[in-house]
């Protein structure tokens, strides 16, 4: 529905930016989903967006569409720690595949999301906060891929990533309320990715419906 707003105008990806930017502060404190809020790169990508579509270079439904993904892929410039504090100073050179995928897709970068500590599970560590699930703070959001369950069920992002290793995106989608795709794996790059098992690690899709999995 919010692409369908972006491409004809009646909608701009400024503002559906700013108002995802005004929400997180306001709820997350309570969810921990977010590890890191980008919100001078997402305005930058927003206005970028905005003008592109207003030449008539609309690049597709995901251009302007502010999402979030997990804190397990790389971003060129940005804080990645994979849910560890062994990696609270590492900052990547270069973007994950996904990473680089949205971004020529025309998407908006509004952060990185919560995880379990190096995606392992449902660990009880989590060094910058336990996420929680959006519809009773009381229990679980889901494993590994946490944040972006919560964040997604709450509309801190209109979409989000997650990787799946055994259950890391079905997992928070299901606990969440949401829909959550497992690509076949080596259907998705993982180049750039943190990973926890190579022969099993799957970046895909958290959003709250079938439709929106596939458009992401």
């Amino acid at each position: 529905e919010l692409a369908g707003l972006i491409r004809s105008r009646e909608v701009s990806p400024v503002e559906a930016t700013e108002a995802y930017l005004e929400r997180i502060p306001t709820v997350d404190p309570s969810l921990n989903s977010y590890i890191t809020v980008t919100a001078d790169r997402a305005l930058a990508d927003a206005r970028r967006a905005e003008g592109e579509i207003a030449a008539g270079n609309y690049r597709g439904p995901m251009h302007g569409i502010p999402v979030a993904v997990k804190d397990q892929f790389y971003t060129k410039g940005i804080l990645t720690t994979g849910g560890s504090n062994i990696l609270k100073d590492f900052v990547p050179e270069e973007d994950a595949t996904v990473i680089a995928n949205l971004d020529q897709a025309g998407a908006v970068l509004l952060g990185k999301l919560n995880m379990s500590e190096f995606a392992m599970g449902d660990a009880f560590h989590h060094p910058y906060g336990r996420p929680h699930n959006p519809w009773d703070l009381s229990r679980n959001a889901g494993t590994s891929s946490s944040g972006s369950g919560a964040a997604t069920a709450a509309f801190l992002c209109a979409t989000s990533l997650g990787e799946d290793t055994g259950g890391s995106i079905r997992g928070p989608a299901s606990f969440c309320g949401l829909a959550g795709i497992r690509p076949t794996w080596g259907r998705v790059s993982r180049y750039g990715v943190l990973g926890a098992s190579w022969s099993m690690d799957a970046v895909g899709p958290i959003s709250r419906t079938v439709a929106d999995c596939a458009m992401t």
